[in-house]
């Protein structure tokens, strides 16, 4: 068999490959930082490589690799033969980084030559440098999986395949776009949050609706952050630092919150700009329609909640809020990392954000967003200079 190196464990998951194959490898190696991506690769390992259950209890073991006293008891166990089964011999090594420093010249001539009746030796590793001996020699002899996600990964296409194939569940593409704006690249709760969804919807042929991911998608506190993000941007500052005073005295981290806000705001500054480009220059036909380019998900509430806050905002002061969400993070990770300091990071970006006035930018027709509301910006200058 032509061994795989650097294929993605996320395309194998998509396709349910068959990792039967991959046991005849002198070496396995999993290599990345998405623990869900890792946990079921190595679960399909355990299904294909070790399928009587009663055998895995010697067949398969698990060790952590910092809690690997001596590297000898790994390869000991690798080279056991079992006596009264077929079943294959697998070693796993999760967090293997410091294991694969400390072992080196040892996996390197594993690495090098057909595994014969050896078990299998499997690693769980941050990082794998393509220019080392040993990585040449697993991608001459073995397997290595890449467990990152590419950031330019289509995830709702693979969100939506998921989610039928694993949940048997149908979402349609603005629902699975709803899940990942909710929830980010975190694809363990993603799966979690699916199966919730798939038991509350249990006999159920219609489309779920992305309405329905707001009530089940993230912890409550997650949905309240949500909600006080959404209040932000919507100018009402009063009941934005309310919930956040609520948060926080619930034991969410600041720097946690900054992150959604981020993820949210970020996508006013991409339709901002896009507006203020010039006409037939790549400037989308409406706000609506520079809000889906940038990313807000297809669908009736997130559209309305975007398209207030945009107008709320005003064109100038949406194109900086990239500018105001670094200052709030150099801030949270310096002199406001701790206590009352951190708190009054998040107020200020929320006064930064509200105004007693609305921008008054028309709908269809929708002008320009670059024709902003000059008296909400003055206004807003002022609660910064108050709460600063």
């Amino acid at each position: 068999m032509a061994k795989k190196s650097h294929a993605s464990a996320l395309d194998l998951l998509e396709k349910s490959f068959d990792l039967t194959s991959f046991g005849s490898s002198s070496l396995f190696v999993l290599v990345g930082d998405e623990p869900f991506v890792s946990h079921s690769i190595l679960a399909m390992m355990r299904e294909a490589l070790c399928p009587v259950e009663e055998d895995r209890v010697w067949a398969w073991r698990e060790f952590v690799g910092d809690d690997v006293a001596d590297p000898r008891d790994v390869f000991d166990e690798a080279a056991t033969v079992p006596l009264f089964s077929t079943g294959m011999r697998v070693v796993v090594v999760r967090s293997a980084d410091a294991f694969v420093s400390r072992s080196r010249e040892i996996l390197e001539t594993l690495a090098a030559k057909p595994r014969g009746s050896r078990g299998l030796i499997i690693l769980e590793v941050k990082t794998f440098p393509s220019n080392t001996r040993l990585a040449k020699a697993v991608a001459k002899n073995g397997v290595q999986l890449e467990t990152s996600i590419d950031p330019r990964r289509d995830l709702v296409a693979w969100i939506r395949s998921w989610a039928l194939k694993h949940h048997s569940i149908s979402l349609p593409a603005t629902t699975a776009g709803r899940l990942l704006e909710r929830l980010g690249r975190d694809l363990g709760q993603i799966n979690q949050s699916l199966a919730v969804l798939a038991a509350q919807t249990t006999g159920s042929k219609q489309p779920i609706p992305p309405e329905a991911v707001d009530h089940f998608a993230g912890s409550t506190q997650e949905r309240s952050a949500w909600n006080m993000i959404a209040r932000a941007s919507a100018g009402d500052a009063a009941e934005a630092i309310g919930q956040l005073s609520d948060l926080i005295e619930s034991g969410e981290n600041p720097v946690g919150l900054s992150a959604q806000a981020s993820a949210v705001l970020r996508r006013l500054a991409i339709a901002a700009r896009l507006m203020s480009l010039p006409p037939g220059n790549g400037r989308p036909a409406g706000l609506r329609e520079a809000l889906l380019e940038a990313g807000v998900a297809a669908w009736p509430k997130a559209l309305d909640e975007a398209t207030v806050a945009m107008r709320q905002l005003g064109p100038q002061r949406a194109v900086r809020l990239p500018l105001w969400l670094l200052e709030t993070d150099r801030a949270l990770k310096a002199e406001a990392s701790r206590g009352m300091r951190s708190r009054l990071a998040l107020e200020r970006l929320i006064c930064k954000m509200a105004t007693s006035e609305r921008s008054k930018i028309s709908s269809p027709g929708d002008r320009s967003l670059s024709e902003g509301n000059h008296s909400s910006s003055v206004h807003t200058k002022k609660l910064v200079r108050r709460n600063s």
